[in-house]
Parts: structure tokens; sequence; C-alpha cells
């Protein structure tokens, strides 16, 4: 496993950089979505992979209880097994691995975790046709 990033959702992503920068993080990259109407800020230390995802939604939201802190994010090797893994243990898969690339769990507290796999792997049952369980 190897952990990626915490996204947190930001009403000035112009101040919220600067902020981080005076920590010592610099921007890595920016990806603009004008369908979602989303900007997204990755922003890490020097020599560090692990990133700080800041996500800015165009259009105004007021964000409260905790909404703002988005979730943290964790490379697996093998998603399938790692949900499998979970999902034995009692634990809701919330969004399933349906593309093979991509699930959602939460912590006991209720903080979101999304798993992505490292690479990609076919769509497979039981995750392919398996619905979404709550919200992530």
């Amino acid at each position: 496993m190897k952990y990626l990033h915490t996204m947190i959702r930001v009403t000035d992503p112009d101040s919220t950089v600067r902020f981080f920068n005076l920590l010592g993080l610099e921007e890595t990259r920016r990806m603009e979505s004008e369908k979602g109407r989303f900007t997204l800020i990755y922003l890490a230390a020097p020599d560090d992979e692990a990133e700080v995802e800041l996500t800015y939604n165009w259009d105004p939201e007021e964000y409260s209880g905790g909404r703002n802190f988005g979730h943290i994010a964790f490379q697996v090797d093998d998603i399938y097994a790692t949900c499998q893994r979970l999902k034995d243990a009692g634990v809701t898969i919330n969004r399933p691995p349906r593309d093979g690339h991509m699930a959602f769990v939460r912590t006991p507290d209720g903080i979101s975790i999304e798993l992505l796999q490292d690479g990609y792997l076919e769509p497979a049952e039981p995750w392919a046709s398996m619905p979404n369980t709550g919200t992530w």
C-alpha cells in the first residue's frame, strides 16, 4: 500500500495555495474540469510523493459538518483483494471498484477512504455489478 493524498475542499484556492506554500508545499499539478465545474490543485513537499489535493468547486457551496474535508487516498496492489478483505471484516464498501480502479470505504468514525488500484484491473464480479451503499 502507498499513501497518495488527502483531499480538502476550498473556497479560495489562491489563498489556500499561498498558505500551503508557507508550509513548504509546492504545486505539483492542476486540473480543471469545465464539465464537472471544479479545479483540482495538488501540492507536495519537495521530494515527497504524498500530496494535498485542493478541490475548488466553481459553484458556491457552504461546507459544514466536515464536508470540506474530502478523503484520504491509498494506492493498493490489488483493489479486489483489498475490498474483499475489508468486506469480510464487516466493512461496507460504499463505492465498489466496478471499474477495477477506484473504491471508497469509511472508517468507523465516518472518514472517507479512497482506494486506487496501482494500474488498472479488468472489471470483475461481484464488484462490477455491485451498487453504491450510502455516501462517501
